[in-house]
């Protein structure tokens, strides 16, 4: 069994430069992953781990076989300093991974008949980003198209915020205009959450094949997605304001749309 115990180890500094660097990430194809139940649900996506490293004051190299069983995934044991080091979350697991990343492209996603799409345009904050993936797996919906993305979906805080969805959901990263593009092609109706136009979000119908578009607080869905929409859509509101967190709008029409199929 390999062993590090310096922080100051070179390979210890990339995977530092690694996690804090959407840069490195994109060059090197890798990214971390933090944590037993985001790795285990890492490998249930099919995302293939270069190597893990482990703290054994925290997990035993029995539990960290049972995790990662392949041995063609270098398994190394760091030292309480490097893992203080890469350990990015509060509470401590004791395992990080060097994950290879997915190309997640449009013409990966495998729809099946009347598929349910969430569309995320130019979200901005991890949280929120994190929230809706969460959703989008309890919903189980088909996939979630992110349209100019403006954080890489393997940063760490999307991937804390997610709780480890960004690898349980169909995934895809493009622009505006491609999303469209690949939504016109499949024949799958736009309805984008709006204020501008739009008509009560209950009174469509999502039973045919649908991607629910939402935008970003302040800003809301660009006008081409607007422009481009079969039927913007609006949830009413009672109150004095007239938004609510973008997550939260995300739930209510998923469900919507869930609730018309049947769940």
């Amino acid at each position: 069994m390999k062993q590090i115990t310096s922080a100051q180890n070179p390979f210890i500094k990339s995977l530092v430069q690694l996690q804090e660097k959407a840069k490195i990430r994109k060059q090197t194809g890798t990214f971390l992953i933090e944590g037993k139940r985001e790795i285990e649900l890492a490998l249930k996506g099919n995302y293939e781990l270069e190597t893990v490293l482990f703290l054994p004051e925290i997990i035993s190299e029995k539990e960290l076989n049972n995790i990662v069983a392949s041995s063609a995934v270098d398994k190394i044991e760091i030292s309480k300093d490097v893992y203080q080091k890469l350990a990015y979350r509060d509470s401590t697991e004791g395992i990080i991974a060097v994950a290879k990343s997915k190309s997640l492209q449009l013409s990966d996603l495998e729809l099946k008949e009347n598929p349910l799409i969430l569309v995320l345009e130019s979200i901005e904050k991890p949280g929120n980003i994190g929230a809706m993936l969460r959703t989008a797996d309890a919903a189980k919906i088909d996939a979630v198209i992110i349209a100019n993305p403006k954080s890489d979906i393997y940063n760490p805080n999307n991937i804390r915020s997610s709780v480890g969805c960004v690898f349980t959901n169909q995934i895809a990263v493009c622009t505006t205009d491609e999303a469209i593009a690949f939504l016109k092609e499949k024949n799958i109706s736009i309805y984008s959450a709006t204020l501008q136009n739009s008509n009560e979000y209950h009174k469509e119908s999502y039973t045919s094949a649908t991607a629910l578009v939402v935008g970003t607080e302040a800003t809301g869905v660009s006008q081409t997605f607007r422009d481009n929409s079969t039927q913007n859509i609006i949830i009413p509101m009672q109150g004095e304001i007239d938004s609510m967190n973008v997550s939260v709008a995300a739930a209510i029409l998923l469900f919507e749309a869930k609730r018309q199929r049947g769940f």
